[in-house]
């Protein structure tokens, strides 16, 4: 295998290295953002690093999630500054390489920091201060140059719909890795389990990302692509976004898709512990992550034939019209509290997750199209693409939609009266990794806690589900909305915008 760090293709055809690793080492970066965003507050919460206290426990949860809000809202800054960065850096060795791989190189070793280093109450809400927003950053420069070196690899739309639909695809089963791990083994040993696996992914994450750097080829951009030398300042990210129309309400679409989807993953854990107990729910959420990997797989894999047959407005009816179906149906199933019509068990839970993330799957592939064909957009009204201006969009709003939505798991906590019982079994985890109780002993009195809460509090994972489930609903369909009366651009547009680019190529040849 050749090293090619300045090496580049020409041409729409992507090289097959190229494309694989380039896809593939989406695993490990979804790997390492699900770990955190989905599953570092489950850490939190439940490893024994708050106060016993609950508090206390409340107090420094609440601020560890208000921080999180307000980094969130700092990447509103940041990103679009690292957009420019990238966007006005060219490299010898690469205009986006370089900066995947320091991304890689400084978050990797934070990642580790963040789940390994043992303070207690609020020595490690300062530390976690420190040390979440230097991590936020050194992601930030692997996420925004990895997205933006997406649409310079191709831009005709079969080999962008393969491409994009072969990341997406890896990308999606780096989360399901977490999904499946994680719940499987931390229940009864929380800190030392959440310690080993974010360790496995973050030197995964390093190695994938540095053969990215140093055996993928970057593209030579044609001369219908070579933009004007003209430099891009920060402002000029907001005003690409204002005048950019599609671009601006697939950002929107982009955001609430984001907030919706992590808002159920975020409950997911929790609410299984709650209704299944500490152990069985730990056990029950592989199996729907197994679903989702199912079905995401495949509605992913089946887009580019998909897109062929059907119109990219079709495909977004026929897709959000399946997850609003799955997700009216999951409403009504659990096994407490007096809305829960359906049981949990496989018979009805695989089928609702089908329905959920087959519906996810091809409404986010579509909405990733949108916003790589957005960049030939721009190029055509301004006469500059700016992939890492317009990619540095993608991350932050799913930066800001995190923020959001560990917000509402807090309040949701706080209201079903979950939080309680979460500072007891957190006091539990803690005695655990000290060695005064054993996992089983641990697993045992967290049922007993958990047992105690259904009996006494009917109608706590009703309201926990409420939020946890109508609330997304809520804004898929404000997205669907967006996307059914707001302009986008079809796939007839963008032939014609692919075709004057070319047109303006040849004549200034």
């Amino acid at each position: 295998m050749a090293l090619n760090l300045s090496k580049r293709f020409s041409g729409e055809r992507v090289p097959l290295l190229t494309k694989w690793i380039y896809a593939v080492s989406g695993l490990s970066r979804d790997a390492v953002d699900t770990l955190v965003s989905i599953f570092y507050l489950l850490y939190v919460q439940y490893s024994g690093v708050l106060s016993e206290n609950p508090m206390l426990y409340a107090s420094q949860l609440g601020v560890i999630i208000g921080f999180i809000f307000l980094a969130r809202l700092w990447d509103g800054i940041n990103d679009p500054i690292i957009g420019s960065i990238i966007e006005n850096t060219h490299w010898k060795i690469g205009k986006y390489k370089p900066w995947i791989f320091l991304g890689s190189l400084l978050s990797s070793g934070l990642l580790i920091a963040l789940f390994l280093v043992r303070l207690s109450g609020w020595s490690f809400v300062l530390f976690f201060v420190i040390v979440y927003l230097l991590w936020e950053f050194s992601f930030t420069l692997n996420d925004i140059a990895y997205w933006s070196m997406l649409p310079s690899l191709a831009s005709q739309p079969k080999m962008r719909n393969q491409l994009t639909s072969l990341v997406t695809l890896f990308a999606a089963l780096g989360a399901l890795s977490m999904v499946i791990i994680i719940p499987l083994t931390v229940a009864g040993n929380a800190a030392n389990q959440y310690g080993l696996v974010a360790t496995i992914v973050a030197i995964v994450f390093l190695l994938t990302q540095s053969a990215l750097f140093l055996f993928a080829q970057e593209r030579q951009q044609p001369t219908s692509e070579i933009r004007q030398p003209k430099k891009v300042y920060f402002f000029q990210m907001y005003q690409t976004f204002i005048k950019n129309k599609p671009l601006f309400w697939v950002v929107w679409v982009l955001f609430l898709y984001y907030t919706g989807a992590s808002i159920i993953n975020n409950f997911g854990l929790t609410y299984f512990y709650i209704s299944l107990g500490y152990d069985a729910g730990g056990s029950l959420l592989p199996v729907l992550a197994i679903v989702f990997a199912f079905s995401t797989t495949v509605s992913q894999l089946l887009y580019p034939k998909l897109s062929k047959r059907w119109s990219r407005k079709q495909l977004i009816r026929f897709s959000f019209w399946m997850l609003f179906s799955g997700y009216a149906l999951f409403f009504f199933m659990g096994n407490i509290g007096p809305l829960n019509i359906l049981p949990i068990h496989l018979g009805t839970l695989i089928p609702v997750g089908v329905l959920i993330f087959s519906g996810q799957g091809i409404f986010y592939v579509t909405i990733m199209v949108m916003l790589s064909n957005t960049v030939e957009y721009n190029q055509w009204q301004t006469g500059q693409r700016n992939e890492s201006v317009i990619y540095s969009l993608r991350p932050l709003t799913a930066k800001i939609a995190a923020s959001i939505q560990s917000g509402v798991v807090f309040v949701f906590l706080l209201i079903s009266g979950i939080l309680t019982v979460a500072s007891q079994i957190s006091g539990l985890e803690k005695d655990r990794d000290q060695g005064k109780l054993s996992e089983a002993e641990v697993v045992v009195m967290a049922n007993n806690l958990i047992d105690q809460f259904q009996s006494q509090s009917v109608w706590g994972a009703t309201v926990f589900k409420i939020g946890m489930v109508v609330l997304p609903l809520l804004l898929f369909v404000t997205a669907y909305w967006i996307l059914s009366h707001k302009p986008t651009i079809d796939e007839k547009q963008y032939q014609t915008i692919l075709d004057s680019l070319t047109r303006q190529g040849q004549s200034s040849s």
